[in-house]
């Protein structure tokens, strides 16, 4: 356990190195931390919390710089965060998918880092499906969820059909299947398949298929916004090695979806710091998530990625300020 005397000295550390960016040394920590000790004290309390595994002393300076450990330390038992009113615009309920994007660009330009959400889980449920005849076996089918989403696919069936052979068979689809999930159409198809005329069998068939792709892709979406931040960052410009692997792991989606999938199972905000654990393989990364809701449920997470040297109190706030503001959004959906 870190004494008190420790415990200020490691706090003033860490916000230190957040505002500046640059390695601490212990003159600094004692006009800082407003305690009246030596350097020489100073540095002894440093030896302490290197020997811990709290800070690191780079080998091109004598002052000390916050590691994984250390930062956790912070976050979890130092962090004060004070509630700042930001001039965050509410999020109109238009459609779900505007929604998630305006609030991905909302989280990069408060923190001006990486914002990142992940589109609402649903169920794989349609209102509505029309069929276009475009040409010649060349269909465009028109999805609309039950949140009035639409999602377009072109399809070429084995067979031609006229328009109001189209027009038939998304009538009856409409009336006997709307409102079912697509595995309980699916199943209701095969049970059905020997009552319903040739031409309503095989476009109903078609019509499964692309909407189990359709709404399967769409829950899949992981929005990202504000990746260009980055390079005004000097822990990435000054290391391009650094800022590659944070452009690799956005343009690894799966691995995103991962990291948000493990934050959607805890209330409140979360904070992953780079390096503690296989949850973000970077050192120099760190995420900040929370989940959002929908009508009382957990359906989504979103948060924004930056350095591992980022001021977290604001980041907490703005990430716990988007998520309140996506729950209200989708959840007075007229």
């Amino acid at each position: 356990m870190l004494d008190d005397r420790a415990k200020l000295l490691l706090k003033t550390l860490v916000e230190r190195y957040i505002a500046e960016g640059q390695p601490v040394g212990s003159r600094t920590l004692s006009r800082a931390s407003g305690l009246d000790l030596s350097p020489a004290t100073i540095r002894n309390v440093m030896s302490d919390l290197e020997g811990l595994g709290l800070i690191a002393s780079p080998h091109t300076s004598a002052g000390r710089v916050p590691t994984a450990r250390g930062y956790r330390l912070f976050v979890d038992t130092m962090l004060t965060a004070q509630r700042e009113q930001f001039a965050a615009p509410s999020l109109a309920p238009d459609q779900p998918q505007k929604v998630i994007a305006n609030a991905a660009n909302l989280l990069s330009s408060l923190s001006q880092f990486v914002g990142v959400v992940m589109a609402p889980r649903r169920p794989s449920v349609f209102r509505q499906i029309e069929f276009l005849r475009l040409s010649e076996r060349r269909l465009l089918v028109i999805i609309v969820s039950p949140d009035g989403d639409v999602q377009n696919r072109v399809i070429f069936p084995e067979a031609d059909y006229s328009q109001s052979q189209l027009v038939e068979a998304s009538n009856y689809i409409n009336a006997n299947y709307a409102g079912l999930s697509i595995e309980q159409v699916r199943d209701r198809l095969q049970s059905e398949m020997e009552q319903l005329r040739g031409e309503i069998a095989a476009l109903m068939q078609a019509a499964v298929k692309v909407s189990s792709e359709v709404l399967t892709q769409a829950q899949e979406e992981v929005v990202i916004a504000g990746e260009r931040n980055l390079l005004s960052v000097s822990d990435f410009s000054s290391d391009m090695g650094h800022l590659r692997r944070a452009f690799d792991l956005f343009e690894q989606k799966a691995q995103l979806m991962r990291l948000l999938d493990v934050s959607s199972q805890a209330d409140g905000v979360r904070i992953f710091i780079g390096g503690e654990s296989q949850i973000v393989p970077f050192d120099d990364l760190s995420i900040v998530s929370a989940n959002y809701e929908v009508d009382g449920q957990v359906v989504g997470t979103l948060g924004v990625i930056g350095p591992t040297r980022m001021p977290y109190d604001r980041m907490i706030q703005i990430v716990d300020i988007t998520s309140k503001l996506v729950t209200n959004a989708l959840s007075h959906r007229k």
